[in-house]
């Protein structure tokens, strides 16, 4: 018989059964800003929705159910064939099928798609980001594929699809279809150029035989893949099919899957081609500049997928404080728990903001906007992607012994959070970006300048910020040493600036406060006490 000795009290309830979206005031306010008045509705409607199903119960263990079964490796069948296919748990399976069929891969052709998109990766990240790969992947081929007019026309509906269909069959026979990617190797990992899988010409025009490796390759259960392979005129891109037209299987030898600190639901591999059917994308020699769209779409993913982690352990945190008492009252009224609260909550509403006014940019796609784009998204990438570990760390620790338990999902928050300022180009790779940009493009300067300077006069300490910015620019000799500050100050005056014109007085106050005035310490929890604090807290609280 059992004994009961006590009952529980003072525990949180668990966040589940909300709407994500409605819940997230600076990603509502966001999509409010940057969608046209005859879309917004429908993409207001389509959100909450959207974010209904990320918050309910169903998701959630679906997404801790394919984080605790990673896939598995099946290169041959039981009479021995090879055959190189990956296991998924079913409910691996249900998340990637809910996210296709939310448009998760279709931004290029509707109005307003990247901003809707982009709010609803950010959302469908904090059910599980394993699947955001794939999905990534698949939305941001486009680019690449739109530089051969023929491929995108055969490719583009499919990728942009609604349908969810796992089968390995030929892709003229399948509804909907994703792409993956594969551009380091062992030798080079991100100096591609360095890369050394072959790239033969056949007779068929356009066709290629491919004899290498790939060190890293994303997703490699898709339909197809973009790949980098040195062909007679250099460095090329091309297309992999999974399965050939008429059937038959491309050779595609998976050797191993990657065992990753996280994002364990989702399948990274290293593969050998031999022989393997290509067909190239671009001109012989345009490798790098063909596939480069792709990149940059997924580099937005990155500083999406953080934003959606930092969002969903701001809202843990948030949720936890407010029910949770100790020392005679609620820990959110805590002054100096309220003060690591906000803290956290300005990380996560720059971050929230700075992404889907990058989405928006594409949306607009206008001259200025691309060349916005060219240093505000490596910028992005490299500062939001770094602060997301902090971030869940610190976040977890507003849980205690609580946020150090599997059950509680923190600990696979801290888990994912350093993939994305890895994947896509590691810190060191964005700052050079944003220094070739510097050097070569002077109309990107221009933009980036541009949009900062919206809020001239809003905030001294932001006007501080951007002139000892311009100081730093004036002075490129060099400067290679000092790119990680750089790029550091260009993200966070540029988030400044946005939440300056945008936020509500209370979170820019504080945001200049502790990001641009220097009145904060190295670590979360250090902004003046005289600040706003509890509403910068109460903004953030996820409401059920």
């Amino acid at each position: 018989m059992a004994g009961t000795t006590h009952t529980v009290t003072n525990q949180a309830p668990a966040l589940v059964q909300y709407d994500v979206f409605g819940a997230d005031r600076a990603l509502v306010e966001a999509v409010e800003r940057h969608l046209a008045a005859d879309v917004l509705d429908e993409g207001l409607t389509e959100l909450s929705g959207l974010g209904r199903t990320v918050g309910s119960a169903q998701v959630q263990e679906w997404g801790a159910q394919a984080n605790e079964n990673p896939p598995r490796l099946r290169t041959h069948d039981r009479y021995g064939h090879r055959i190189d296919e990956v296991d998924f748990h079913p409910s691996w399976h249900r998340l990637l099928g809910k996210g296709v069929s939310a448009g998760l891969t279709g931004a290029w052709g509707r109005p307003g798609g990247h901003v809707r998109r982009a709010a609803a990766f950010l959302m469908w990240t904090q059910a599980e980001a394993g699947n955001g790969c794939p999905l990534s992947m698949t939305h941001a081929a486009v680019p690449a594929l739109r530089t051969e007019p023929a491929l995108a026309a055969e490719w583009e509906p499919r990728l942009a699809s609604t349908i969810y269909d796992r089968a390995l069959r030929p892709p003229g026979q399948k509804p909907g279809a994703l792409f993956g990617m594969g551009m380091t190797e062992k030798q080079g990992g991100s100096d591609v150029r360095a890369n050394t899988t072959a790239a033969r010409p056949l007779a068929e025009d356009g066709a290629y035989e491919l004899t290498g490796h790939k060190w890293f390759c994303s997703a490699p259960m898709s339909d197809a893949f973009l790949v980098l392979a040195r062909a007679p005129g250099g460095l090329t891109c091309f297309l992999v099919p999974r399965v050939l037209a008429d059937g038959t299987r491309n050779v595609f030898l998976i050797q191993r899957l990657k065992d990753k600190l996280g994002n364990r639901s989702n399948a990274s591999a290293e593969v050998e081609f031999a022989g393997t059917w290509a067909r190239r994308v671009g001109e012989e020699g345009s490798g790098v500049r063909t596939i480069i769209g792709m990149v940059a779409a997924t580099r937005l993913d990155c500083v999406l997928g953080s934003a959606g982690l930092m969002r969903q352990a701001v809202a843990q945190a948030v949720h936890h404080c407010t029910y949770r008492e100790a020392f005679g009252g609620k820990l959110v009224d805590k002054p100096l728990m309220r003060n690591v609260l906000a803290d956290l909550a300005l990380e996560s509403e720059a971050a929230t903001t700075l992404a889907l006014r990058l989405a928006a940019a594409y949306d607009d796609g206008g001259e200025r906007e691309r060349a916005l784009l060219r240093i505000a998204v490596p910028a992005a990438k490299y500062w939001v992607t770094k602060r997301c570990a902090p971030l869940a760390v610190e976040a977890a620790e507003c849980l205690g012994g609580n946020g150090y338990v599997e059950e509680s999902g923190m600990p696979r928050l801290v888990r994912e959070s350093p993939l994305n300022s890895v994947w896509e180009g590691a810190g060191n790779v964005q700052a050079l970006d944003v220094l070739r940009a510097l050097r070569r493009e002077p109309e990107a300067l221009d933009a980036y300048l541009r949009e900062v300077g919206r809020a001239r006069g809003a905030d001294h300490r932001l006007d501080a910020a951007v002139k000892d910015l311009l100081t730093e620019l004036a002075d490129l000799e060099g400067v290679e040493g000092r790119a990680r500050r750089l790029v550091e100050r260009l993200a966070l005056v540029l988030q400044g600036s946005l939440l300056v014109r945008y936020a509500p007085p209370e979170v820019s106050d504080a945001f200049c406060a502790g990001r641009l005035g220097g009145d904060a310490g190295a670590s979360f929890g250090t902004l003046p006490h005289t600040l706003d604090l509890a509403s910068v807290v109460e903004r953030a609280r996820p409401v059920t």
